[in-house]
């Protein structure tokens, strides 16, 4: 009797969590950790309900209606998203050129001098130099490149084709060095070891083995650089952005949502072929 009670309260499911008290901790301790971090970035969500906040954000949302319609406005929103479009297709194509040899250079698994043991300090000095270069390029925002192009080159749509090619093309730098790091590379070494050269190596070695992740890692970044073209164009950098910005300066709230309509628009359909893409390489 006493055996089949036992049994019976194994089968039966607990009354209570038995990791809550884990759960319970971890939670408290993120939310330590946490509070200082609200408390540096002046995190006040309950200003956004304030009578003076809602009354100013309800003009604001108000000014959106109606809809700036006019058949000269539109073409000019449809010429300006062409060239957001083209903006980040250009920056995205320059930014291959740059990462696709730094890539080459930095990745070890293309070193010969590593094949029977460490590297040679010369060719390991090259590649450290190019990791830096990365880092460098990558760690200063597109948001900064256009900003010093804007002065250089002046104002248009050339600003931000630069920003994005340096920011990108570390950014892809990087992210393909650690995928052909990452993936098969015996046959590369193999290939390296009887006399093959690098670019015989990396075209038959490792590339074959990573494309398809690398493809669909240089479709997703093409998405997100549509998505930066029209930052861009608020510090002058010309597309949509621009536009955008002239018309919140003159108060026009009609033309601003007609755009921002547009710009999710847009951002939707980069998300689906980018997506449909990947989804075909995978």
């Amino acid at each position: 009797m006493h055996l089949a009670m036992a049994e019976l309260r194994l089968r039966l499911p607990p009354t209570r969590d038995p990791a809550w008290l884990g759960r319970v901790f971890w939670s408290l301790a993120a939310l330590v950790l946490l509070w200082p971090l609200l408390v540096a970035t002046e995190f006040k969500p309950w200003v956004l309900l304030a009578p003076e906040s809602l009354q100013v954000s309800g003009h604001f949302i108000g000014s959106f209606w109606p809809l700036a319609h006019g058949g000269e406005f539109l073409a000019m929103v449809a010429r300006e998203t062409w060239r957001t479009v083209a903006m980040a297709t250009a920056g995205m194509t320059l930014a291959l050129i740059i990462a696709l040899p730094l890539t080459l250079m930095s990745t070890r698994v293309l070193s010969i001098s590593a094949l029977a043991g460490p590297m040679a300090r010369g060719p390991f000095w090259l590649r450290q130099s190019v990791r830096w270069l990365l880092v460098v390029l990558r760690s200063i925002p597109e948001l900064v490149w256009a900003l010093v192009f804007v002065r250089v080159v002046g104002l248009g749509p050339t600003a931000g084709v630069l920003a994005i090619a340096l920011t990108y093309g570390g950014m892809l730098g990087k992210v393909y060095g650690e995928i052909l790091e990452s993936g098969e590379t015996d046959a590369t070494q193999n290939l390296l070891r009887n006399g093959s050269g690098r670019l015989q190596a990396f075209f038959y070695g490792l590339l074959p083995a990573s494309a398809a992740e690398l493809t669909s890692y240089t479709v997703y970044r093409w998405e997100c650089a549509i998505r930066s073209s029209v930052v861009l164009g608020f510090v002058g950098a010309g597309g949509l952005g621009q536009q955008m910005d002239n018309s919140m300066k003159m108060f026009n709230g009609g033309e601003v949502a007609t755009m921002l309509l547009v710009f999710m628009a847009l951002v939707a359909l980069a998300d689906r072929v980018s997506a449909g893409l990947r989804r075909s390489l995978g």
